[in-house]
C-alpha cells in the first residue's frame, strides 16, 4: 500500500498587495509549484486544489493563491490583465525565494485557462527562476510576444472537444523558444469535468515536474 505523506496546508498572506493563498509543504518537498488560475477563480478551485493534492502526494509543495484582491476583481478588466496578473505572480514566486522552508526549492507554475497567460509571462520575466511550467486548458496565446523569450520547459494539456483553444495552443506552441510539449486528452472539454480526465492532468503534470526538476533537490 502507497503510504502517504504528512503535508501541512496553511494560509499565509503575501505582501504588497495583501494577497490570500494556500500554501502546502510536505516534509521533504522536491519543488514547489504556484498555481495561476483562470477568470473568475481563485485559491479555493475545485479543480486545481484536486491537482494540487495530487502533485502534494507526488512530493512537490503547492501554492493556490488569488491574484487579485476581492476589491480588484470587481472590475472585470483586471480578470483579464494578463501583465498585471503576471507581476503578481512574479510577486508570489519572490515570497516563495524569501521563505526559510521553500527558499532552496526549484519552483514550476501550473496555469489553467487565463492563467496559463500569466503564467508564461511571468516565466519569461523571472526566466530564471522558473524550472517547468504545466497549462491546463489554457490561453498560452495571451502571453503574446512573451513567448518567445520562455525557456523553462512547458507542457500544454488541452481537452480534444476544446477544438478553438486546441488551435490557439498549437499555434502558441510553435512560438516557445524552449523545450515544450502538447498533449491532448481525448473525451475532454475546456473545464476537464468528464470522468477521468483530470485524473490524467495531474498524471501529465506530476510527470512533467518530475522529469524537470532537479534530483535530489529536497
Amino acid at each position: 500500500m502507497k503510504r502517504s505523506r504528512t503535508v501541512d496546508v496553511q494560509a499565509v498572506r503575501i505582501e504588497p498587495h495583501g494577497l490570500e493563498g494556500l500554501l502546502g509543504l510536505g516534509e521533504e518537498s522536491k519543488g514547489v509549484v504556484i498555481f495561476a488560475h483562470g477568470s473568475g477563480s481563485g485559491r479555493h478551485s475545485p479543480r486545481n486544489n484536486h491537482v494540487a493534492a495530487g502533485l502534494r502526494e507526488a512530493g512537490f509543495a503547492t501554492l493556490l493563491l488569488d491574484l487579485l484582491r476581492p476589491e480588484e476583481e470587481a472590475n472585470r478588466a483586471n480578470v483579464f490583465d494578463t501583465p498585471l496578473l503576471a507581476a503578481r505572480l512574479i510577486e508570489a514566486t519572490c515570497w516563495i525565494r524569501q521563505q526559510a522552508e521553500t527558499a532552496h526549492l526549484p519552483i514550476g507554475f501550473f496555469g489553467a485557462s487565463t492563467g496559463a497567460g500569466a503564467a508564461l509571462v511571468a516565466a519569461a520575466d523571472a526566466d530564471h527562476q522558473i524550472t517547468a511550467i504545466v497549462s491546463r486548458g489554457g490561453r498560452p496565446d495571451l502571453a503574446g510576444a512573451s513567448l518567445a523569450r520562455v525557456r523553462a520547459p512547458t507542457l500544454l494539456i488541452v481537452g480534444g472537444l476544446d477544438i478553438p483553444v486546441i488551435a490557439l495552443n498549437r499555434h502558441a506552441l510553435s512560438q516557445l523558444a524552449g523545450k515544450k510539449e502538447l498533449v491532448i486528452v481525448p473525451g475532454a472539454g475546456h473545464l476537464f469535468e468528464e470522468p477521468g480526465t483530470l485524473e490524467q492532468v495531474l498524471r501529465f503534470a506530476i510527470g512533467w515536474f518530475s522529469e524537470h526538476f532537479p534530483v535530489g533537490s529536497t
